[in-house]
């Protein structure tokens, strides 16, 4: 029996636990987060690619898989394919009636996901924390916060790699009145806010909370609110990466804000 994969392991415990919300979230964030590869009719051009769409009665669908051995296994001979991450295809999907067929005929974690759910994802995916320029009165170590979201959140902001310096987490008081927790990104690269603000707000959804749980912020090194927050904020370090210069014409679905257009 082949290695089970990350996925096949999210969707065995969702089908042992049909009525666990927990387990249906993790399951849809690790497909969201999961490199997909997208069976076409031909080689993509461009930014434009042609997925090989099924239509199985009640609906049409998309075939993807979550190793390319398996898509190659399902049709039996080397295939055009495109790389993207579950939630590029999500977006791309959207507003098209169209549904995933993932890992089908070759794969514990084969299933069906109609397109009211891919719609579903996709408006779950688009979910932000608010942005704030935090005016705090005073800070606190972050406390009561469930386990789940913690460990969600230092998965995901390990997918941020070069993105920011670091993050912290903390409990505050605002002036003016009001209390809540904020997630505060350091030394954040420009441009990266919306990536990151995402990044938080899924890890919340996933987690089973609300986006308007926790705040985010972005601060500069120098800023005096990340002196503050290191000093009793739970830190999340996010992978540095070397920064190259490179000219390179962008994968199809490289931007997640400009999903591939279905030809």
């Amino acid at each position: 029996m082949s290695e089970q994969t990350p996925l096949d392991l999210a969707h065995s415990a969702m089908e042992a636990a049909p009525n666990d919300d927990s387990a249906r979230l993790k399951f849809y964030e690790r497909l969201s987060d999961s490199e997909m590869f997208l069976l076409l009719t031909k080689e993509a051009v461009g930014e434009q690619i042609s997925p090989e769409i099924f239509d199985l009665g009640d609906a049409s669908f998309v075939l993807v898989f979550d190793r390319i051995e398996r898509l190659s296994g399902f049709v039996g001979k080397p295939a055009p394919y495109a790389a993207l991450s579950g939630r590029v295809i999500a977006q791309m999907l959207a507003g098209q009636g169209i549904g995933l067929g993932v890992n089908l005929e070759v794969a514990p974690s084969q299933m069906l996901i109609p397109p009211e759910a891919v719609s579903w994802l996709c408006e779950t995916l688009a979910h932000s924390p608010d942005e704030v320029e935090a005016s705090a009165e005073e800070l606190y170590a972050p406390k009561g916060l469930p386990e789940e979201l913690l460990t969600a959140l230092d998965a995901k902001l390990a997918t941020a790699a070069g993105l920011a310096s670091n993050a912290y987490l903390v409990a505050l008081r605002y002036k003016g009145g009001g209390t809540g927790h904020l997630l505060g990104f350091v030394g954040t690269v420009e441009g990266a806010e919306s990536a990151l603000a995402k990044a938080a707000s899924e890890a919340l959804t996933f987690s089973g909370l609300e986006a308007g749980s926790i705040d985010v912020g972005f601060f500069a090194i120098s800023d005096p609110m990340a002196a503050a927050m290191a000093k009793v904020g739970l830190r999340f370090e996010l992978p540095q990466v070397e920064m190259r210069e490179q000219l390179v014409r962008p994968a199809p679905g490289s931007d997640p804000d400009k999903p591939p257009k279905l030809r």
